[in-house]
Formats: structure tokens, C-alpha cells, sequence
């Protein structure tokens, strides 16, 4: 089996500043990661010659790089060519994000200054952060969204996708969403709900979820629920492979309804079920806003 540990494995731990990193590499330490923070894109080949070099006993690492400027998207991807062309490395990039809302909540909470703004509004720092980093982010492996999780949860998350996993798997992460709490960032495919009948509108379903038989059957006994499924699953099960051989370790599959809680949550159900045939294919479903009006 082709594991995380039968060949050096390197983990590029990169994304918006706030959202994570310093979670994501602690994480990676306890699982026996070797952990560099702030190292310059440059000297990654380097970095990787010592793993080789280390005859297996350097196996794990973990490299935390942060956002300094236009050039570091040129030094990032030729060291990333470099190694892919002289040595067995494997890698992966590791993006965290998060809101612009939730960003700015936690640098006031923190008291510290935005890297790129540092005598300005945190929120000019993000929105220029971001737009620079929009292209390494279509480069990551996995996105992580961590506006909604708690350390403890993005610390399990982490774990659990770099312990003891073999390559050859893809994740598919098929998540529930209420659009009027807006649209999951990490998501690779998004599918809007909201034209099929709505169970908010039977007084007896409204305080369920779709996860309840009668919601569920509701939602499903609709002619367009039926043909809309047969279509999306056709579609589904012909992108994930084509993702999988790109290199995508996770494929993020939201499907959003006007609060999350219904039709959204039926459907979520029902392609967790669907999806996930083969063997290289792990199938996680959940839902981001099904409790939502509970907690409120």
C-alpha cells in the first residue's frame, strides 16, 4: 500500500494570515511531523535534498510559508518543479482560509496587525492577501475552510487526513449549506436547491431537518428531485476520477438551500450514500447549518 510513509512526504502549510496555520503545524508536530515556520520558497529545493539525503530518517515535514510579496509565487513554483522533476518527494499544499468577517474578528480579538497593512485597516491587509494568494489556492491539495471550527476541530481535521493515509484515496466531503448564511469558500463544486419544493412550508416538517425520514421523503418524492439527481450523480461520478488523477486528495461538494436545514440536508444525505462506489473513494457528509436556527 502506498502510504503517507512509504516515501518522504513534504506538507506545505500556507493560506490567509489568521486562518489556522499555527493550529495546522502544531497538529502536524504531534503526528511527528518535522516542522520549519517561515521558510523562504528558495531554499525548499535545498530543504528537499537534506530529506533525500536523511535516508528515511527525516520522513515527515511540514513547511509553514507565509505570503511576502509577488515573487514568492515565482520561488514557490519552481521549487515545486524542482522537486517534482529530481526527487521521490511527495508534497502537498495545505491552504487554511477563512471570511473576510471572521479575519478581521480575530485580529481584533488578538490586537495584532495585518502583515500587509501594517498602519492600516486589517481589512485592506485581507482583501490584498487575498488576491494574491487566489493562485496558490487553486494549487492546494485541500482547502480548509475555518471560519465555523473551533481549534479542537481543525486540529482533529488535520489529524485525521494526514494519519495513516494512503494516496491512492480520495476524500469526498459533501457538506449542507443555507445560502442566506452564505456559501462554504472551500468549496471545489457548489449545487443550488432552492428551485425544488420547500419543506419549511409544511407546518409539520418546518422544526425537522433532512435528516428525518419524513423531511427526507418529502424531499425526495418530487419529479425534479428524482431527474435532478440522475444528472448530478452522472456528473459526479465522471469529475471525481478525473480530480482524483489530477492529484486532488479532497473534492468539496456543497449543496445549499435557502437556510440548510431541508432540502439541502436531504440531498446531502442521499449522495453520501451514492457516491463512493469505489474503493479509493472515502465519503464524508455533513451540515454546516442544520442547527443552525436551534443554537440562534
Amino acid at each position: 500500500m502506498d502510504t503517507l510513509t512509504s516515501q518522504p512526504t513534504l506538507v506545505i502549510i500556507t493560506g490567509m494570515s489568521g486562518a489556522g496555520k499555527t493550529i495546522a503545524v502544531q497538529s502536524l508536530e504531534d503526528l511527528g511531523f518535522f516542522c520549519v515556520d517561515n521558510l523562504p520558497p528558495v531554499l525548499i529545493p535545498k530543504f528537499a535534498e537534506l530529506i533525500e539525503q536523511s535516508q528515511g530518517r527525516i520522513a515527515k515535514v511540514a513547511l509553514v510559508i507565509d505570503l511576502r510579496g509577488r515573487e514568492f509565487f515565482t520561488a514557490l513554483s519552481e521549487s515545486l518543479n524542482y522537486i517534482r522533476e529530481h526527487y521521490t518527494i511527495h508534497y502537498e499544499i495545505l491552504f487554511l482560509d477563512a471570511t473576510d468577517s471572521v479575519l478581521v474578528q480575530r485580529y481584533k480579538e488578538s490586537r495584532r496587525r495585518h502583515p500587509l497593512a501594517p498602519d492600516g485597516l486589517p481589512l485592506d491587509g485581507i482583501h490584498l492577501e487575498r488576491k494574491l494568494l487566489e493562485d496558490l489556492k487553486g494549487w492546494a491539495n485541500q482547502v480548509i475552510d475555518t471560519s465555523s471550527i473551533k481549534p479542537a476541530a481543525l486540529k482533529e481535521k488535520i489529524i485525521g487526513r494526514f494519519t495513516n493515509m494512503d494516496r491512492n484515496n480520495i476524500n469526498i466531503n459533501v457538506t449542507s449549506f443555507g445560502f442566506k448564511y452564505g456559501v462554504p469558500i472551500d468549496a471545489d463544486l457548489i449545487f443550488d436547491v432552492r428551485f425544488l419544493p420547500n419543506p419549511h412550508y409544511v407546518e409539520s416538517l418546518r422544526p425537522k431537518t433532512g435528516m428525518e425520514p419524513d423531511v427526507y421523503d418529502y424531499v425526495m418524492k418530487w419529479p425534479e428531485t428524482q431527474t435532478f439527481l440522475g444528472k448530478l450523480l452522472d456528473m459526479l461520478q465522471y469529475l471525481i476520477p478525473l480530480y482524483h488523477k489530477e492529484g486532488k486528495s479532497q473534492v468539496v461538494i456543497g449543496i445549499g438551500c435557502t437556510g440548510g436545514k431541508h432540502r439541502s440536508v436531504a440531498l446531502a444525505e442521499y449522495l453520501g450514500r451514492m457516491l463512493g462506489s469505489s474503493e479509493t473513494e472515502l465519503v464524508r457528509v455533513s451540515h454546516r447549518d442544520s442547527d443552525r436556527d436551534r443554537q440562534s
